[in-house]
């Protein structure tokens, strides 16, 4: 999909949520911001960069404050977090292994515990300063059961940064926090792009393993 198209997609979908976003910090300040990116990290398609952006552009015209935004967001953030872990730690039975639409045999579910047993604090850390992955980030976490004040630890680190960055872009920028938004877009796709070549990759390997090999995993 062309990315000026998949831009229009995205916007289609977006924009209202935006809009609705935008009105309710212009009208709450503080608690919409703590709110709003609270839903985004429950893994609902409120957009960060739109909210955080605009949330800076209030602290430039004097309705909000630096510390504030930032604050609210990352506690936000952090929040939603563990509402995502919360789901994937105790719904990872029935959402996983007994779910026969996405089912996940215990021995790829044992390979994602194994992964964040050697690499969740990077993971967690990195994946919350990347567009779409941080949203999704703290699911898998909670699935593989990593340990719950670690993943809090890295979360919140992970969160500072992106929370900070994008509120002092949209203080420095004002009323054109907007462009910056539709500049970010470019970052989404990048990382869109990132996910489908290791979707395809997997697939491929998959694909390529000996047949005894691949029929050994689909009986697990």
């Amino acid at each position: 999909m062309p990315p000026t198209l998949l831009a229009s997609v995205t916007d289609f979908f977006l924009d209202p949520i935006v809009n609705w976003g935008t009105d309710f910090i212009s009208s709450t300040g503080l608690p919409a911001v703590f709110f709003l990116m609270t839903l985004e990290s429950a893994c609902l398609p409120v957009p960060s960069e739109a909210i955080m952006l605009f949330a800076g552009s209030s602290v430039a015209a004097g309705d909000l404050t630096l510390f504030g935004v930032v604050a609210a967001g990352v506690l936000g953030n952090l929040v939603g977090s563990w509402i995502a872990y919360a789901v994937g730690y105790y719904g990872r039975i029935d959402l996983l292994e007994k779910n026969k639409l996405i089912h996940i045999s215990p021995k790829h579910l044992k390979w994602a515990d194994d992964w964040f047993a050697r690499h969740g604090d990077a993971t967690v850390f990195f994946s919350r300063m990347l567009p779409i992955v941080r949203t999704f980030i703290s699911l898998p976490a909670g699935v593989a059961k990593m340990p719950f004040w670690r993943f809090t630890a890295y979360t919140l680190a992970g969160c500072i940064p992106w929370v900070l960055m994008l509120a002092l872009i949209g203080k420095s920028v004002g009323e054109n926090w907007e462009e910056w938004r539709d500049h970010l877009h470019y970052l989404d796709y990048v990382v869109a792009l990132a996910i489908v070549a290791g979707i395809v990759y997997l697939l491929i390997k998959r694909r390529r393993r000996p047949p005894a090999e691949a029929a050994s995993a689909t009986e697990a």
